[in-house]
């Protein structure tokens, strides 16, 4: 009889492998330390050359603006010079006539601000587009017209609805400086830098604040332009109110021409 003895079975136990132990146990494939040092050296100049990209970009962007202000200043001496010449021709004609026992007659203003000082009841359709075309859409609007036959002619027809006269380069300075806006891409943006000036109208020679003020006040030869890129100027309501909007400014009210007083009315209003 055959003795069969059985074997006990071992029992097999799962093995718990960690999740990175692929990872921690993969070689990386190996690279020479000669193509590493080559790589390496090109970051290095790569970086390098960038920086020397950046910093000669920035140093020709400042030589720009520098000689750019220098231009800017320039023509600002330039302008200052030229408004105290004219007041001193002015000061001396003014002698010169008086010592001859005459009179002297100033030249005839070349320019005009027109105030819209009355509302839309009322209006006729002529006079309603004589102000949309002179752009005093609201009340309180105000610009700076050009004076020729045809402008002095459409005033008369609006005399009851606007205020106007003749502004001095201080009132022309402060409104462009404190309430002046650009019409850039038909959207109303502040001029708060001098390169939105010189974006729009670099092509007509101005450049910055100063070179826009001389324009308009002059009456040079890029005023259309440059009145056209300014924005009706919204003002608010002058100080101490308004004496009687019915009745013209020669009667004491408020209405119409009132030439070198339109000052006094723009310092209430700015």
């Amino acid at each position: 009889m055959q003795l069969i003895v059985a074997t006990p079975v071992t029992s097999f136990r799962a093995v718990v492998m960690h999740p990175d132990w692929y990872k921690r146990n993969k070689k990386l494939p190996s690279v020479p330390e000669s193509v590493l040092k080559k790589r390496k050296a090109l970051e290095k100049l790569r970086a390098e050359r960038e920086k020397q990209k950046i910093d000669t970009q920035k140093a020709s962007y400042m030589n720009a603006n520098k000689n750019k202000r220098r231009v800017i200043f320039k023509r600002a001496e330039d302008y200052v010079k030229e408004y105290r010449r004219k007041e001193r021709d002015e000061i001396r004609l003014k002698r010169e006539a008086r010592k001859e026992n005459n009179y002297y007659l100033p030249a005839e203003a070349k320019l005009a601000f027109v105030v819209r000082i009355r509302g839309i009841n009322g209006v006729s359709p002529k006079v309603r587009k004589i102000l949309r075309l002179l752009r005093l859409r609201q009340i309180h609007n105000g610009v700076f017209v050009k004076l020729n036959k045809a402008t002095i002619n459409m005033l008369k027809l609006v005399d009851p609805y606007i205020a106007w006269g003749y502004p001095n380069l201080k009132s022309v300075r402060e409104l462009i400086y404190k309430r002046g806006f650009g019409k850039v891409d038909k959207k109303r943006i502040a001029l708060t830098d001098n390169a939105i000036i010189e974006n729009n109208l670099g092509k007509s020679g101005i450049i910055c604040m100063e070179d826009l003020v001389h324009e308009i006040f002059t009456v040079g030869p890029n005023f259309k332009q440059a009145n056209n890129f300014v924005w009706p100027f919204k003002l608010t309501s002058p100080r101490g109110g308004l004496q009687k909007k019915g009745n013209h400014f020669i009667e004491g009210g408020d209405f119409g021409n009132r030439e070198e007083f339109i000052n006094q009315l723009i310092r209430k209003m700015n």
